[in-house]
């Protein structure tokens, strides 16, 4: 059960919208879909179910404990166990008294029509399911093989202050805004035995925002994400619901496979037994049906902050290039990716007046406008320059044009919050200006565009802050411009950036960085001219297929 109504009315204090989504926020999660997770979590009924420990934080109703108890009474069968010998082998917990009701009635029912005594069902039952906040029980209570279910998904600043306080002591990775599910992702982690499995169907925002920061580095530090099976369309609950769900598997151990895959609309029961059936094969590395497709990795992406998002197999092809090759800012090669210069006060520093104050103490600047051609096409722009070649402010005394300029738009340079913080700075951009970037050949990158665009700089300008760049030691940037101009390249950041209204990527430095080069002394000397022709050109096609051949790469899927 999605059990969006966490809370009982009877427990604690609440405004009237969270008392409604109490009484009306309940969405139940479809029978198959239990199925399915449990079958990828390998909880079937050949094992001796009786000697493992399975936990469901917030069991609602009890969807997923009528398949459990299901599923333990097949086992108990198989093992010739009688199915009191079950007593301790699940524990369920919700807030609201009546959904602690509907499950032992569901359990009990489960049980009395496979046979068992009533009495015993009943026992079993109550013994399984308990009234109380998951995230708040005793670690005793915690110890798992196997936690499952549907974590609740309210934001944290709906919860009471004492119970939200309580919650953030209790969960390290419930930072900022965060939705309560992060904290019962790592309660459940912390609480499986070594080799134990997580298995929850969930709003799958967590792995790419902000606030999922601290859970993503939990699991990749200490666990093993085992499987990401994306279900947006699917119809995986009785009701409709506005949350993007994803099944997740992660299990207590070294990082192993790590399986990616996406389901459409058509993905029902008999897809999910499909699914479930490739996933426990291990066998194909990959699969595509009509209703799903999904590819195994060698290992999930490792050292990430953030996680990529694509179809499963881009991000096989892209795990598989960030295995062999290197990031693309990088020490060895000397090559960086920078950001232009903020001033805090554009409309004073830069200038098109080449008059304005001393000749040497305006920088030319390159803009993003000057980019938009994939040439240089500068405009004048200048940069009204404070700072020395040492990176010292200059001494205005020694430049009484810059002095008296800077004086007359005195008051609001000093209300920035950088002259504030340093009162005899007063003058001062925001960064310093590195002289010797100027002199140097480099790729700028408008921040915001549809398409990569890197466009080179021989020498002359200064990047503004809305461009970023990229300079080396080694590389020819002719070469790595083609390298970038490329899809393979622009993969990378499509699938870690942030897309804006009409599908604007960012091209931020930090996912500039995210993208994987090959050495460049290990580029063949037709492929380097071939690169290098197809930036001179703007050819994305041309730029893409030696940036193929480069990569050993036979396709880029979709």
């Amino acid at each position: 059960m999605a059990n969006l109504a966490l809370f009982s009315t009877d427990d604690l204090s609440f405004p009237a919208s969270l008392q409604e989504a109490v009484e009306h926020g309940e969405v139940f999660t479809r029978a198959w879909v239990v199925e399915l997770i449990l079958d990828l979590l390998g909880y079937t009924s050949d094992k001796d179910l009786c000697d493992l420990r399975l936990v469901e934080p917030a069991c609602g109703g009890g969807a997923f404990l009528t398949v459990i108890a299901s599923r333990i009474s097949a086992s108990c069968r198989a093992h010739r166990r009688p199915v009191t010998d079950a007593v301790d082998a699940v524990r369920a917990f919700d807030l609201l008294s009546r959904n602690v009701e509907d499950s032992r009635a569901l359990v009990t029912a489960t049980l009395k029509q496979e046979g068992w005594e009533p009495e015993h069902a009943q026992r079993i039952a109550t013994a399984w399911v308990q009234q109380g906040d998951y995230l708040l029980q005793p670690d005793a209570e915690h110890r798992a093989d196997y936690v499952v279910g549907n974590p609740p998904y309210i934001r944290l600043e709906d919860v009471p202050d004492d119970r939200m306080a309580a919650y953030r002591r209790a969960c390290s990775t419930m930072g900022g805004r965060a939705d309560i599910y992060i904290g019962f992702y790592e309660v459940a982690l912390r609480s499986l035995n070594r080799g134990g499995r997580l298995g929850f169907i969930c709003a799958d925002r967590w792995m790419r925002n902000q606030y999922g920061r601290r859970l993503r580095q939990l699991v990749t530090g200490h666990f093993s994400m085992d499987l990401a099976l994306v279900m947006h369309d699917v119809d995986a609950f009785d009701d409709q619901v506005a949350a993007y769900p994803a099944i997740t598997v992660i299990s207590n151990g070294p990082q192993a496979t790590a399986v990616v895959a996406d389901a459409n609309r058509s993905f029902g029961a008999e897809q999910a037994r499909d699914f479930a059936h490739w996933y426990a094969d291990g066998r194909q590395p990959a699969v595509t049906t009509d209703s799903f497709q999904a590819a195994r990795m060698p290992q999930w992406f490792p050292e990430e902050d953030s996680w990529p998002a694509a179809s499963p197999a881009r991000l096989a092809v892209l795990e598989d290039l960030t295995e062999r090759f290197r990031p693309l800012e990088d020490t060895r090669t000397g090559t960086k990716v920078g950001i232009g210069i903020a001033t805090g006060a554009d409309k004073i520093f830069l200038t098109r007046d080449e008059d304005l104050v001393e000749e040497d103490r305006l920088l030319p600047m390159a803009m993003v406008r000057d980019t938009t051609s994939g040439t240089i096409d500068w405009d004048g722009t200048r940069l009204v320059n404070p700072w020395t070649a040492g990176g010292e402010l200059v001494d205005l005394d020694a430049y009484p044009r810059l002095a008296a300029y800077f004086r007359r738009h005195g008051e609001a340079l000093r209300k920035r919050y950088v002259a504030v913080k340093q009162p005899h700075r007063w003058y001062k951009t925001i960064d310093k200006v590195d002289h010797q970037l100027t002199r140097r050949h480099k790729l700028l990158f408008p921040d915001m565009k549809l398409r990569i665009h890197p466009v080179l700089d021989e020498g002359g300008l200064y990047p503004h802050h809305n461009l970023y760049f990229i300079v080396s030691d080694v590389w020819d940037m002719r070469v790595l411009g083609g390298l970038l101009l490329s899809k393979v390249a622009e993969a990378f950041v499509e699938a870690y950036a942030v897309k804006m209204r009409g599908g604007t990527l960012r091209f931020q430095a930090q996912y500039l960085r995210k993208i994987r080069v090959p050495d460049p002394g290990s580029i063949g000397e037709s492929d380097r001219a071939a690169l290098a022709e197809a930036f001179a050109e703007r050819d994305v096609e041309a730029a893409t297929e030696a940036a193929l051949r480069v990569y050993g790469l036979a396709e880029l899927p979709d």
